[in-house]
């Protein structure tokens, strides 16, 4: 059984960590159900264990926190939908890779419902979308967005941190960083793609998505 958490108004990041660190070793230790925690931040930047510090293009823009979560620089804040995943993979087979993919498919299949087209890339971390409303790039190729991104925890075979989806955060926050290493390419958000999506029409899709990929144990 998974239990869906949703939080009202700004969750302090602090706060998020102890809560899921403490959720993760329970489920461990078979003393809760996984958990499957939706969020929102106030402004702040997180470092995963891939980060670089020349990719902190203002360190003094919003706090900063270092995380043992994989990934490198990325940006939480208002108007952006953040779903930790604490999920026993003792359960649902120890395999990182399928794991891993399963979120990226649940954050496609979620966007699908409001028909945006999510796509994966060879070497670039998280989920992205074509812009064929803006010029193609140098090499000739279509104009990409990241909209969605994924940084992932497993400690004793139960997953924690997750997903983040932008929903309508203000976009010029990201310019304190180097989001996920990649300057070649920008970031967007449902809103600014010209959808009028709100947060518990994102919070609908991905639970109607989760089943779809996710198989019960």
């Amino acid at each position: 059984m998974v239990e869906w958490r949703y939080s009202q108004g700004l969750t302090d990041y602090d706060t998020a960590l102890i809560t899921m660190e403490a959720r993760a070793d329970a489920i461990a230790k078979g003393e809760a159900d996984e958990l499957i925690w939706l969020v929102e931040h106030p402004p702040l930047y997180t470092a995963g264990t891939s980060a670089k510090i020349e990719d902190l293009v203002q360190p003094d823009r919003f706090p900063v926190y270092n995380t043992r979560r994989g990934g490198q620089y990325t940006y939480h804040g208002p108007g952006q939908r953040v779903a930790y995943a604490m999920l026993d993979l003792n359960k649902r087979g120890r395999d990182v890779r399928k794991f891993v993919h399963n979120m990226e498919t649940w954050v496609i299949a979620a966007l699908a419902e409001f028909n945006v087209k999510g796509e994966i890339r060879e070497g670039r971390v998280g989920v992205w979308v074509e812009r064929n409303d803006k010029p193609l790039t140098i090499t000739g190729k279509p104009a990409e967005d990241k909209i969605a991104a994924i940084g992932l925890r497993i400690r004793k075979w139960v997953s924690f941190h997750g997903l983040s989806i932008n929903v309508e955060p203000d976009l010029s926050h990201f310019d304190g960083i180097v989001p996920c290493g990649i300057t070649e390419y920008g970031v967007t958000s449902l809103v600014d793609l010209g959808l009028p999506v709100t947060m518990d029409d994102v919070d609908n899709a991905l639970r109607s998505a989760f089943d779809d990929v996710f198989e019960t144990p």
